[in-house]
């Protein structure tokens, strides 16, 4: 039986990818290898339920994973335990005030099982410049002026593509996604893309989706009217623990 590879891409920016469907089984999503950064491949990439994951030495890999791990925007859960911390939690939540200091501070976050990042200081400098066409955000918990956690990710349409996401303090990353789920549901954005799957965020209530139900939603949503520019003024500047009382919870220990 003959092995197959991934597609090599065109080296033209706005050249097409491959079909999802026609991704490798192992590794498990490797779908292209090649081209660049640059911000129309990476739009055209995510619009097709494509995403970027190759660390330093490695040309671009391109991966769309079956299954893929979602959130619907309704559906993330904090435990009973997070839920009561957070009643009397001074934290707030803001968008896009620092979204350089979010991507780096991810990119320094140690990762279980991992040996440095895959966050490069060219993965950084090409979210950068999608952050400032508008089309990649940042949600940035404070206590008071301290960065204590965050999440970014990429939107197009009314689909968001979650990155990554770090904590300076205990439970930042777990406010910054509920803060950030709670404002796409609360716009009518019903999913959150996590990508691949992750323990800590199934027990946040990530699900199993199988790539065509995901890839069919995805054309959907992209296509619908979204916001591109920053959005530090519509989402504001949200306590805490305002988001305590929008998600279930997932039990006393999750």
């Amino acid at each position: 039986m003959s092995r197959r590879y991934p597609w090599q891409l065109d080296p033209r920016p706005d050249a097409p990818f491959p079909p999802a469907q026609t991704a490798l089984r192992e590794p498990d999503g490797l779908l292209a290898v090649g081209g660049d950064l640059s911000p129309v491949r990476l739009l055209n990439a995510y619009a097709g339920g494509i995403f970027p994951w190759f660390s330093d030495g490695q040309p671009p890999l391109w991966w769309s994973p079956d299954p893929r791990m979602v959130f619907r925007t309704d559906g993330v859960h904090l435990s009973s335990r997070f839920r009561r911390s957070l009643r009397h939690s001074d934290w707030t939540l803001r968008a896009d005030t620092c979204f350089g200091t979010v991507i780096r501070a991810c990119a320094a976050s140690p990762r279980p099982g991992q040996d440095g990042t895959w966050i490069s200081d060219d993965m950084v400098l090409a979210y950068e410049a999608l952050h400032a066409l508008g089309h990649a955000h940042s949600v940035e918990v404070f206590d008071g002026d301290t960065l204590v956690g965050g999440i970014y990710g990429v939107a197009i349409g009314r689909m968001f593509f979650g990155e990554s996401m770090f904590s300076a303090a205990s439970g930042g990353s777990k406010v910054a996604l509920a803060g950030l789920a709670r404002c796409l549901h609360g716009w009518g954005w019903p999913l959150l893309d996590a990508q691949v799957e992750n323990d800590h965020l199934l027990r946040m209530g990530a699900e199993h989706w199988p790539r065509e139900q995901f890839l069919a939603l995805v054309r959907r949503q992209v296509r619908e009217e979204g916001f591109v520019g920053s959005w530090r003024q519509r989402f504001g500047v949200i306590p805490a623990r305002q988001i305590n009382d929008t998600f279930a919870s997932s039990g006393p220990d999750a």
